[in-house]
């Protein structure tokens, strides 16, 4: 216990745990650069974090950048694990530690996946996944379960946003501009996050697994609605209102 103590306090700690926070604020501001051109149909990128990743990929530096990323997001997940360990947390933040992690660790192998060349379409992905399990009927059932809970991870960003409990994440003084940009960024995510599991739920229920997705698919849904390229400009900008927090956040993070 001496020694994760010694880790959690010690300078290189805090280093790794800010670039990992600027590298997930990189990953949301690529979605919501990706999303605005989607709205308006100037992007055939997808839409997602593994779009995101595969878009920095193409850059000067491309490699380098997605390890440095890869790097710091798995960082992320040791301080969300010590956290968890050693920080004493009730279950609901011990459930939203382990969730976060999963993030984390999940962002962080499609970041080392496509920085080797390798890693494919997410949605493809989902929807191959989805249309395995809809062979019986334990597996329709699991993927309205998945449905849900991703639904319920929407509500309770929502929730954090009207709230200001993401504010619990932050140490030192909370600007007023930092609180607006938490909440707005939250709330993109939250009603996000609510599609992408309406969609996965829906999916099983109507034995279409083209209708399942990831990011890249809820947010093409929101852009097919009336009014969708506006509503999906909306929805980036709050995606890109969450990347700036997430910067604020890599300065005042609670470790």
């Amino acid at each position: 216990m001496k020694t994760a103590q010694e880790v959690r306090t010690s300078q290189w700690y805090g280093v790794a745990i800010t670039v990992g926070l600027i590298a997930y604020g990189v990953v949301y501001l690529l979605i919501a650069w990706i999303a605005l051109q989607l709205a308006w149909g100037k992007s055939s990128e997808e839409a997602s974090q593994q779009g995101a990743l595969q878009e920095l990929a193409g850059k000067p530096l491309g490699g380098v950048l997605l390890w440095i990323v890869a790097i710091g997001l798995f960082a992320l997940v040791i301080w969300r694990a010590l956290d968890i360990a050693f920080g004493h947390l009730d279950l609901s933040r011990t459930a939203t530690s382990v969730g976060r992690a999963i993030v984390y660790l999940v962002l962080g192998v499609s970041a080392v996946k496509i920085a080797m060349g390798s890693g494919g379409s997410s949605a493809g992905q989902s929807r191959t996944m989805s249309a395995r399990l809809m062979g019986n009927g334990a597996g329709r059932a699991l993927i309205i379960a998945i449905g849900v809970g991703i639904v319920a991870v929407g509500v309770h960003q929502l929730y954090k946003a009207v709230t200001k409990k993401f504010t619990e994440d932050l140490v030192g003084g909370v600007s007023d501009t930092t609180i607006l940009l938490g909440r707005i960024g939250y709330a993109a995510k939250g009603i996000v996050f609510v599609v992408v599991g309406i969609l996965f739920a829906w999916a099983a229920i109507d034995y279409d697994p083209q209708k399942a997705g990831g990011l890249d698919t809820a947010l093409r849904t929101v852009k097919d609605q009336p009014f969708g390229p506006v509503l999906l400009t909306i929805l980036a900008l709050g995606l890109a209102a969450f990347a700036l927090y997430a910067f604020i956040w890599s300065r005042n993070a609670r470790k």
